[in-house]
């Protein structure tokens, strides 16, 4: 399989079309169209659905895709750190996390490594911990930032000197807003909106005792900000970290830690026994300071 073909195969599958697609990298129809033959021939898949209009993907042409992308953007993250210059830190790092107010320190370092060394760039990708875990895994990420709990055991790690606290997103003219906090009863009969993440669900049950069904999920998320547009339409109770909302002044939201209180960490990861670039081994270093730094 050539880097060349996925290309095109990725083409087709934005294009949905043969003909757009060969429009598009100026070659030939029957050319493109042999390519996709031979490449079907070769996994002993049909990748796609030919209709009078448009071609769609097969469920394993969709899997293709996936891993096409992951491909491409490897090869090219591979190609950057093998064109950086030597005499300079210079080249593209990669990092993925969650929304957490933690990765405040995060920030920081990546100010700090521009202001020294201009030609660095950075790359940060949104997602939960399956999303960011699974990249880290494919070497499409340098770095991720995970909130506990995390399975930790394929990873290095450094600890981030940050707690971020579980509570409930709610409108300020909710019935519950009149109180300190939320405890397990306070949700009952409530229309409640839940990140879709397994290990949250987890540490969530044990908040609730185990009696996860006695919430009413009315919607799951994956990060945060579209879940809070929906408590400002409806009235929903979204179960989330403090700190990713704004709720302060001109805010029609606000914040109510659980109760009793849950409280989770933050871990700045990447994979065991990797082999860094000199940009990314530098910016270890400016995040282990910065860590340390707040822990003092």
């Amino acid at each position: 399989m050539e880097i060349r073909v996925l290309q095109y195969f990725l083409t087709i599958a934005r294009e949905q079309s043969i003909s757009g697609a060969a429009e598009f990298l100026h070659i030939t129809q029957p050319t493109l169209s042999r390519q996709m033959k031979e490449l079907e021939e070769e996994l002993g898949k049909q990748l796609f659905i030919r209709g009078n209009r448009k071609i769609t993907l097969t469920d394993d042409g969709m899997l293709l895709r996936k891993r096409a992308e992951e491909i491409i953007q490897l090869v090219d993250k591979t190609e950057s750190e093998m064109r950086a210059d030597d005499t300079e830190f210079s080249g593209d790092i990669y990092i993925g996390g969650g929304e957490s107010e933690g990765m405040r320190i995060i920030a920081r370092a990546i100010s700090r490594a521009q202001t020294e060394h201009p030609l660095l760039k950075f790359h940060l990708f949104s997602g939960n911990a399956e999303d960011v875990t699974d990249r880290l895994d494919n070497g499409l990420l340098d770095f991720g930032v995970l909130v506990e709990p995390t399975n930790m055991t394929k990873y290095d790690f450094i600890k981030l000197p940050t707690k971020n606290v579980w509570g409930v997103l709610m409108r300020k003219d909710s019935p519950l807003a009149d109180l300190e906090s939320i405890a397990p009863k306070d949700l009952r009969g409530k229309p409640v909106i839940c990140s879709n993440q397994m290990l949250v669900k987890n540490e969530l049950a044990g908040w609730l005792g185990g009696n996860e069904r006695s919430l009413n999920i009315v919607t799951t998320y994956n990060l945060l900000y579209n879940a809070s547009l929906l408590v400002e339409e409806n009235s929903h109770y979204a179960l989330c970290l403090d700190g990713i909302i704004h709720t302060g002044e001109g805010s029609d939201l606000c914040f109510r830690p659980l109760e009793p209180r849950l409280e989770v960490g933050l871990h700045f990861v990447w994979k065991k026994y990797q082999v860094f670039s000199k940009a990314s081994d530098y910016f270890l270093g400016l995040v282990q300071e910065e860590a340390r730094s707040q822990s003092k």
